[in-house]
């Protein structure tokens, strides 16, 4: 009798233990495996930041590439920016300028021209004349005017390239003694535009159709009210833009008025 509740207790044991085993591998079974990870292909890399420019004009930072050159727009690109420079024209900064008289507006536009050597185009030697670097023995003319300290605003080349030397807000040392209708010292409310040329050859095309753009950008920055030449301001002593340019064509491509130009519009010397 005793053997036989022993059996039964050892076979209800082995039972009860079988049945836990089971129980337990359904529990294990039963869990969710966890996701895969995708593999990325070795080949694939991240995409590189672009590298970003900053707009001269407004200060806006742009992605490179996605402006217009450094500009951030076609429109930033053509004005005066707010320091006086304008987007169109090369930079070259020249140390001959000074600060304009305190409130003074900027109400003039004077127009010059300029060869170095006289009656020769081409090569840096204007800019190198305004940042005060013209090698006195390139050429004998040289040695007389390489201690003179003198600049422009802005000089257009034969081929209507526009450089920029000072900024408009500062003035330039371009006119020297002068007096327009009363006014002395044309340099404090004036800005000064050299043409690469001289008394005996016409101005070209591009040379025209660059000043009409600049004369653009400048209207809308300053309260430009009148547009001359240095030889007006200055009779006697200097003869450009001379015989050659056409005031009458300048003033219909720039959209100029007649009383913005109170010389008149016959070519004279």
């Amino acid at each position: 009798m005793k053997w036989l509740l022993f059996t039964l207790i050892l076979t209800g044991l082995i039972i009860w233990w079988r049945y836990a085993q089971i129980s337990q591998n359904n529990r294990s079974s039963a869990k969710p495996k966890p996701k895969a990870t995708p593999k990325t292909s070795s080949s694939t890399k991240p995409a590189e930041p672009k590298n970003m420019e900053q707009c001269p004009h407004c200060g806006l930072r742009f992605p490179q590439g996605d402006g217009v050159g450094a500009y951030c727009s076609r429109e930033h690109r053509s004005s005066i920016d707010p320091k006086g420079w304008w987007g169109e024209a090369e930079w070259i900064k020249s140390p001959n300028y000074d600060s304009r008289p305190e409130g003074l507006p900027v109400e003039l536009v004077l127009i010059h021209h300029i060869s170095l050597p006289p009656g020769q185009f081409g090569g840096n030697h204007i800019a190198d004349f305004f940042q005060n670097k013209l090698d006195s023995k390139a050429h004998p003319y040289f040695a007389e005017i390489a201690d003179r300290q003198v600049s422009s605003h802005f000089l257009i080349r034969r081929d209507g390239h526009v450089q920029q030397f000072v900024s408009t807000l500062n003035r330039a040392w371009h006119a020297g003694v002068s007096d327009y209708f009363g006014r002395e010292r044309c340099n404090d409310f004036s800005i000064g535009i050299e043409l690469e040329g001289s008394d005996d050859v016409p101005f070209g095309p591009a040379q025209y159709t660059a000043l009409k753009e600049l004369v653009a950008a400048l209207q809308k920055f300053h309260p430009i009210s009148a547009y001359a030449g240095h030889s007006d301001v200055a009779p006697g002593r200097k003869t450009d833009p001379g015989i050659h340019f056409e005031w009458q064509r300048f003033a219909h491509e720039a959209s100029i008025p007649a009383r913005q130009l109170p010389y008149g519009l016959k070519n004279r010397s």
